[in-house]
């Protein structure tokens, strides 16, 4: 197969993945990443499962807030850094923005129009070795079910289903358990041409490993130290006051909120207790002087 033979030119293509999706792997060369930490095992199971010939697509279940997208942005920046096998190196990592898809379409032939050329030139371009290979990330990937459920139980199966089975694509699905068997286990052909990777809510050592990391880049930006009691002090406090939410997204929002409350509050040292009160209490509904 030339290029030629394909569905949809080149431009064409690059077209539409500039219309309706995200590239992680050219953002995370312009820098627009902090650096992902804590989900080391998680990402070698992502790699390996990308690596095999035929059913290379990826199912990341987890519930909210534990860093289901946070993979992605992880998987650009290994193929970045070149630490992925050969096959991968090279590879870009993109985000199928469901709602950009979904803007102004009334009808499963106007989701069609977009979607399948998208999907199809891919997969012809990854069949025939032609560019380097495309990653699809499709975050809340149930929304894909519900999307053509209206119209027909089987629509996004029959548009998938060839280039899962044939190995052409690779896709790395997120969802939360719940939403995961409302959706895509009704849909058993898209369900058995995935692999599952389970992210469980990363405990408060793991936690502190991903703060201290993202340390450099929040020091940078508000010009003071946030020292390592500091970011378990954090821990230990949406840990009692933030119960609705996971880590390690409440601790980072939080850290954030704390240190932009100690900059309106003028410190200029180290990010301090009190800011990171009136942060937690923010956060949780509660008065300030409630949090210990």
């Amino acid at each position: 197969m030339t290029a030629t033979d394909f569905i949809i030119t080149d431009d064409e293509l690059e077209g539409l993945l500039s219309r309706y999706t995200r590239d992680f792997t050219a953002q995370d060369q312009a820098g627009k990443f902090d650096p992902i930490t804590g989900r080391e095992d998680e990402l070698d199971l992502v790699t390996l499962i990308l690596l095999q010939r035929l059913r290379k697509n990826v199912m990341l279940l987890g519930p909210a807030g534990v860093g289901k997208t946070a993979l992605f942005i992880g998987l650009s920046q290994r193929i970045n850094q070149k630490r992925v096998p050969k096959i991968l190196q090279d590879a870009r990592v993109i985000e199928l923005e469901m709602s950009m898809i979904g803007a102004g379409s009334s009808s499963r032939a106007d989701l069609e129009g977009r979607l399948i050329p998208m999907v199809k030139g891919v997969a012809e371009r990854n069949a025939a070795k032609i560019g380097p290979p495309v990653i699809f990330c499709i975050d809340e990937i149930h929304q894909l079910m519900v999307s053509f459920k209206s119209s027909s139980a089987s629509g996004i199966a029959d548009i998938l289903k060839p280039y899962l089975t044939a190995g052409d694509l690779y896709v790395v699905g997120a969802t939360t358990r719940e939403e995961y068997d409302d959706y895509v286990r009704q849909e058993p052909a898209i369900d058995r041409r995935f692999q599952k990777v389970e992210l469980e809510v990363p405990d408060a050592p793991t936690t502190l490993v991903i703060l201290k990391n993202l340390r450099g880049p929040f020091e940078k930006h508000y010009g003071f130290k946030i020292p390592d009691d500091t970011l378990k002090r954090i821990i230990t406090l949406t840990g009692q006051f933030i119960r609705n939410r996971n880590n390690p997204d409440k601790s980072i929002i939080c850290m954030d909120q704390a240190c932009a409350h100690a900059t309106m509050r003028g410190v200029t040292e180290k990010l301090d207790d009190e800011s990171i009160k009136i942060a937690i209490a923010a956060e949780a509904g509660i008065n300030p002087q409630a949090v210990g």
